[in-house]
């Protein structure tokens, strides 16, 4: 109770700069959602600059190991040392990681500097979720969905937007170089107007929980990226794999049960929300980096979608997840009420993803927009809402394990969904192709099921054919898994309890300052 009582009356001394604190805050969530986004554009480039091709997929790869890995410890760090210290800190690896990327000089070089940025992006998200959370009450929490939401959708459409203008501009290396003035100022307005109470934890860190969870997830992420792609899922690898993961995950369920200060303190699990929503949250990151992957792949190769702006092509999924997310966070600040929102959310994810699964060769643009948008009404009333359901489940205390294990659980579902949902798309594409061109179509997709622009261009007529016919046939099969394991959110989002959410409504409490929400409200 005393960590929740400073933390409350902390924002009486700051109503005037909280804006700005959101401001900057809003800057690190785009830093730590543009990246790969930027760098995935750029990839062409740096390979023929540094070479290396052989290595290419390690580029991303070191990134996600180092983030998913860092995530849980950045929030346990600022639980124990001070949210605002912690946060700092990690912008600072991130970009100390981003300026070494920009400045390789071979594949190597950037492999280890990306992972140095990744250990620093561990931080940035769930920096911004759980100062979100010291510094607004739950209940006010809703309005500010929507200007997340935005962050978000913006860096979709806009990354592979940017990352193309910044490379044939300026060159790769500000694709890295260009998150150094942003993160400076972001860090500048932290450092000036974010006040929160400085804490010390009398107990040490839990260096085996770290290393156990380390190797944990660095197993399973590396399962689901290799898996199908550098080795076929029943070598000997991936078992090696699974069985490190599997035994070290366990090793540190057990050993969070004894440990002094857990990484993840287990009793969090113990609310009925909270495990709700990180199984609600890991089907979302399932669902949604999936459909993100295999959208543009279709519409580029079936319906002949230029892939320079890719990024447009998921507006009506992005710009319906944008709008739900305002009203359902404005309806849940006015009502206090949020269950509706997993519930419905769930029901339209499931539809949607159905009504993409039906797509095929003479399916419209038009069409197919509006199946996006239906799933992105879907992830409107869930991307946020997760969040804001399991920091009301927890004490303040565990805000920041809270926020880094829902995001943790989003980033790991993700992972299964392109691994998983990759897996079957390249098997069906395999298929097809060998079915409709023979010999011919099997060579072509030997080496890859997903074929770029101008590789489609070069082949015959009707090897093009058969082969936009096969990634209709993929594309089917990944949606179609999807919207099966999406009953499963709606299952978890039906036994959610709408427990009353912290902090004040509409009208005035004695207990929560409202001076601090209006001014953001003006500037939004």
């Amino acid at each position: 109770m005393a960590d929740t009582q400073t933390v409350e009356t902390e924002p009486e001394k700051q109503p005037k700069s909280v804006r700005v604190v959101l401001l900057a805050l809003m800057i690190t969530m785009m830093l730590a959602m543009l990246d790969n986004m930027i760098v995935g554009t750029a990839m062409p480039t740096i390979v023929g600059e540094l070479g290396g091709l052989e290595h290419l997929s390690w580029v991303v790869t070191a990134y996600t190991l180092a983030t998913a890995a860092a995530t849980p410890i950045w929030g346990k760090l600022g639980d124990m040392y001070g949210r605002k210290g912690a946060f700092m800190t990690s912008i600072v690896i991130f970009l100390i990681g981003s300026a070494l990327s920009g400045m390789a000089q071979n594949m190597g070089e950037l492999i280890g500097f990306r992972a140095v940025q990744g250990l620093g992006a561990g931080g940035l998200m769930v920096g911004v979720m759980a100062i979100i959370g010291d510094l607004i009450p739950p209940r006010e929490r809703g309005k500010y969905q929507g200007m997340m939401a935005g962050v978000m959708a913006l860096a979709m459409i806009g990354g592979p937007l940017v990352g193309g203008t910044i490379t044939d501009n300026w060159g790769w290396r500000w694709s890295f170089y260009i998150n150094l003035p942003l993160g400076v100022i972001a860090l500048a307005a932290i450092s000036a107007v974010l006040h929160l109470p400085k804490k010390r934890a009398k107990a040490g860190i839990d260096y085996l929980g770290v290393v156990l969870l380390t190797v944990g997830i660095t197993s399973i992420v590396l399962v689901t990226t290799w898996g199908g792609t550098e080795y076929a899922w029943s070598s000997a690898r991936i078992m090696e794999l699974i069985g490190i993961g599997v035994a070290s995950l366990i090793g540190f369920v057990f050993w969070q049960t004894r440990a002094a200060e857990p990484i993840v303190p287990l009793h969090i699990f113990r609310s009925r929300n909270f495990t709700l929503m990180s199984v609600i949250g890991f089907i979302t990151g399932f669902v949604m980096f999936g459909a993100t992957l295999f959208l543009p792949l279709y519409q580029q190769s079936v319906q002949g979608a230029s892939a320079t702006n890719s990024g447009l092509l998921l507006l009506p999924m992005l710009g319906a997840m944008l709008v739900t997310s305002m009203v359902a966070g404005r309806i849940t600040t006015n009502t206090g009420k949020y269950k509706v929102f997993p519930v419905v959310g769930s029901v339209l994810m499931v539809i949607g993803l159905y009504l993409l699964s039906t797509m095929d060769t003479g399916t419209s643009r038009f069409t197919s927009g509006v199946f996006m948008a239906v799933v992105g009404l879907g992830m409107g009333c869930l991307m946020q809402i997760t969040m804001l359901v399991a920091q009301n489940s927890v004490e303040m205390k565990d805000m920041g394990v809270a926020s880094s294990s829902t995001t943790l659980f989003r980033t790991l579902g993700s992972s299964f969904g392109v691994a998983i949902m990759g897996a079957l798309f390249n098997h069906r594409v395999q298929d097809v192709m060998a079915e409709r061109a023979g010999a011919l179509g099997s060579k072509i997709t030997e080496q890859s099921a997903q074929l770029d622009a101008a590789s489609l261009a070069k082949l015959p007529a009707a090897a093009r054919e058969a082969y936009q016919h096969a990634v209709s046939a993929g594309t089917h099969s990944a949606f179609l898994l999807g919207s099966i394991v999406a009953v499963a959110a709606l299952i978890a989002a039906v036994f959610v309890k709408e427990v009353p959410l912290k902090g004040a409504g509409p009208q005035k409490s004695d207990q929560e300052p409202t001076a601090v929400t209006p001014p953001v409200v003006e500037a939004v």
